[in-house]
C-alpha cells in the first residue's frame, strides 16, 4: 500500500475540529442538499479532464464534493471540507475522501503526479494559498474555472438577474488572476452542449424551463449566493415570457446550436517546483 493510499484511508470522515473547515460547511451544506441529483458529471467534460491529467498515475481531487470527474482509473485521493457534500459520495464507487481545505493540504511536496481542481477556486477563502497548496503537492494540474466577462453576458444574468453577476464577481478569480498565480499555463475552451448533464447555472441555455425550478436552482452556487428576491423576480420574468412565447421568440437562433461558450476554461500546466526539480535532476545527470 502506498504512502498515499495510507493517508487517504486513515484520514478522519467525520465532522473536523478544524475551524476552517467548520468554516465552509454552512455554504456548502446548504447549497448541497440535492446537488448529486442535479449535477451530474456531464461524459464529456470527464473526458477532456481524463485527458488532461495525461499518464498520472496518482491524482488529488480538491474541493472533490460528491465526486464528480474524478478519474476511475487511477488511484484518487479526494479532499473536501463539506459533510453534505461527503456524505453524497458513492462510498462503493468514489474515491477515498480526506476532510481538508485547498489552502491547507494535509500532503508532502510532490506527493502526486497530478492535481484537479473543478469548478471549487471561487469558493476557496484565500485563493493565492490554495494555488500555491496545488502546485506544491503535484506535479502538473487541471483546474475548471469561468471567465465573468463572459458569463455576465449570458441572456440569463443579463437579462433577468443581473445580481447574479454582481454576486459572482466579487468571489469568482478572473482568468488574468488564476493563471498569473499558476504561471505559464494552457487555457482551453469547455463548451456546454445543449443536452449537458451537470446542472450548474448555465447548463440549461437552451432549456429555459429548467430554471423555474427550485430544487435546480438550490443546487447552484449561483443562484443560493445571490440575493433570494432579485432570483425571484428574474424567475418570475422568465416564467412570463416562456408562458407569452416572448423568450422563444427573443431567441430563436439558440434552439438549432447544439452547444455553447458561456465561459467555462479549462487551465492546464506542470507546477514550477516540479519543473525545477526536473531541472536539477537533469543537471545532477549531466554532471552539473
Amino acid at each position: 500500500m502506498t504512502a498515499v493510499t495510507q493517508i487517504a484511508l486513515t484520514a478522519p470522515t467525520g465532522p473536523t475540529s478544524s475551524s476552517s473547515a467548520r468554516a465552509a460547511e454552512p455554504v456548502y451544506d446548504r447549497i448541497g442538499v440535492g446537488y448529486s441529483s442535479v449535477r451530474r458529471p456531464d461524459p464529456r467534460w470527464a473526458r477532456i479532464i481524463r485527458a488532461a491529467l495525461g499518464d498520472a498515475r496518482t491524482v488529488l481531487n480538491v474541493g472533490a464534493g460528491s465526486g464528480a470527474y474524478e478519474p476511475t482509473d487511477v488511484q484518487v485521493v479526494a479532499v473536501e471540507p463539506s459533510l453534505e457534500m461527503r456524505a453524497q459520495r458513492d462510498r462503493t464507487a468514489a474515491a477515498p475522501c480526506v476532510i481538508g481545505r485547498a489552502e491547507s493540504l494535509p500532503f508532502d511536496d510532490q506527493a502526486f503526479d497530478a492535481v484537479q481542481a473543478v469548478l471549487t477556486v471561487h469558493h476557496w477563502s484565500d485563493l493565492e494559498g490554495g494555488v500555491s497548496e496545488l502546485l506544491r503537492v503535484a506535479s502538473r494540474f487541471a483546474v475548471v474555472t469561468y471567465d465573468m466577462d463572459v458569463q455576465a453576458g449570458f441572456w440569463f444574468t443579463r437579462d433577468y438577474v443581473p445580481e447574479i453577476a454582481e454576486a459572482e464577481r466579487s468571489r469568482v478569480p478572473s482568468l488574468e488572476r488564476l493563471t498569473s498565480l499558476l504561471g505559464p499555463c494552457e487555457v482551453a475552451e469547455l463548451p456546454v452542449w445543449h443536452d449537458f448533464t451537470d446542472g450548474f447555472m448555465t447548463a440549461f441555455w437552451r432549456r429555459p424551463e429548467a430554471y423555474l425550478d427550485p430544487l435546480m436552482r438550490r443546487a447552484c452556487s449561483a443562484f443560493a449566493l445571490t440575493d433570494a428576491e432579485a432570483v425571484e423576480r428574474g424567475v418570475e420574468r422568465l416564467r412570463a415570457d416562456l408562458a407569452s412565447g416572448a423568450w422563444h421568440r427573443r431567441y430563436a437562433d439558440m434552439i438549432t446550436r447544439d452547444s455553447m461558450d458561456v465561459g467555462f476554461r479549462l487551465l492546464t500546466g506542470t507546477s514550477p517546483q516540479a519543473a525545477g526539480d526536473r531541472r536539477t535532476t537533469a543537471g545532477e545527470r549531466a554532471g552539473v
